[in-house]
């Protein structure tokens, strides 16, 4: 081996060692290189293969002739005499390349399979689109979208972000991260919690509203460890990592269960639930709440609810005591506008303001207590469907008495519903 194959072999090993790279990967690409620079020489052959032998160095090029099928039938020797010098030039370009497409492909695979991880980054450019973080060897990408309201990033503060997507470009992989991901609250209490890093605690679930409030459910697969307790930590220190971390974002942490009723009352913490009604056709909880828990419940602006509801997955109405009892009353229903006129019969019947058939008292009474509509069609058979229309008449009050009937009593020409609140309260005089 001479002294230059020696000398060149040495420096490539060296840049491989250095930069991360296979020496067999530069040779490949040096011999690719030699190829285009040799057909670029006058009476080059059409097709060639260039070789480089990794224990000595030497470098020969073969022109070849190649039949139909793309065999070669013919190899020959066929290395320029002055072909060092153009091998020289051509490996010191090759190389270069080589090193910086070898670097970006190392950046992109270390940082290819970690979307969702947490990263710590230091801020070096902040503008009205988007600030800038140094990883090292890499910089990540906060877009505004993916900032908290209000938070304020300094140049050179340390900054710990959740990394939502990894984009291969030709300069390099483009990390994209968040400040406002749910995912980052997950992150850090892995980080504090050992118990959740081990598989012993899970968040199951998890709602944020950046910058203001987050609420996670925790579940324990061992029934001996507390998973709300071990999220706390003792006087609240892991709590308050996170919480510092995100800067005096306000964290509640309540316990999973797969009864929905017990997980709504736990995520509507701090406020106490009386009562949980599900209706599972339409996905709502009606929340019963003490008068003086009805401002905790919903929050400021609504925020517990709302998060409450994006934790558990169900429409949440609250409602207070007080509320409920007179909703069951029949307090706070509507009144239809109108008025008791006489007909040409002379009979008392309730005229809507807004037009339609007229409703007689009787016609009233008939729908209080099960009879026929005054559109005809029949009431569902009850005791008091077997009175006599007599006596129906008679139980009807008197225009004096009677308050207005509700709005459904005031339909439009095509027939009158009479509302069977309205009917109780006739029959039981004025409101």
């Amino acid at each position: 081996m001479s002294k230059t194959n020696f000398e060149f072999l040495d420096a490539l090993s060296q840049i491989a060692r250095d930069k991360g790279i296979s020496v067999d990967t530069l040779l490949d690409a040096l011999a690719n290189a030699l190829v285009a620079a040799y057909k670029r020489r006058p009476g080059a052959a059409e097709e060639a293969v260039v070789t480089i032998d990794p224990e000595s160095g030497e470098i020969r090029v073969y022109g070849q002739e190649l039949d139909e099928d793309g065999n070669v039938v013919r190899e020959w020797d066929d290395t320029p005499e002055d072909f060092g010098r153009i091998a020289a030039q051509t490996a010191k370009q090759v190389i270069l390349q080589r090193i910086r497409e070898a670097e970006r492909d190392l950046k992109y695979e270390e940082y290819a399979g970690r979307e969702g991880d947490i990263v710590t980054g230091i801020v070096q450019q902040t503008d009205n689109r988007y600030t800038l973080l140094d990883l090292g060897k890499v910089e990540a990408l906060l877009p505004q979208a993916e900032q908290v309201p209000y938070e304020r990033y300094e140049h050179g503060a340390r900054l710990k972000a959740y990394i939502v997507e990894v984009r291969k470009t030709t300069k390099g992989p483009q990390i994209v991260v968040s400040r406002s991901h749910p995912g980052l609250v997950k992150r850090l209490f892995e980080l504090e919690v050992p118990e959740i890093s081990s598989g012993v605690v899970e968040i199951r679930a998890a709602a944020r509203e950046p910058g203001h409030r987050t609420k996670i459910a925790v579940w324990s697969n061992d029934p001996n460890v507390d998973p709300v307790g071990a999220c706390v930590g003792a006087r609240g220190s892991r709590v308050r990592m996170v919480t510092n971390e995100l800067r005096g974002e306000r964290i509640d942490v309540v316990p999973f269960s797969d009864d929905p009723v017990d997980f709504i009352q736990a995520a509507l913490q701090p406020a106490r639930v009386r009562e949980v009604r599900l209706d599972d056709l339409t996905g709502t909880a009606t929340v019963v709440v003490s008068d003086y828990q009805l401002s905790l419940a919903i929050g400021k602006e609504g925020q517990n609810a709302r998060l409450a509801a994006r934790l558990t997955g169900w429409r949440i109405d609250i409602k207070s005591e007080t509320q409920l009892a007179d909703e069951e009353a029949g307090l706070g229903e509507e009144w239809a506008e109108g008025e008791w006129v006489e007909n040409e019969a002379g009979e008392m019947v309730w005229q809507p303001a807004e037009g339609g058939e007229a409703v007689s008292a009787a016609e009233w009474s008939r729908a209080a207590t099960g009879g026929t509509a005054s559109d005809g069609a029949p009431a569902p058979e009850t005791e008091a469907t077997t009175a006599a229309p007599a006596q129906a008449e008679a139980d009807a009050p008197t225009p004096s008495e009677a308050p207005p009937p509700t709005q459904a009593a005031a339909q439009g020409s095509e027939g009158t519903a009479v509302s069977q609140v309205a009917a109780d309260e006739a029959s039981g005089g004025n409101r």
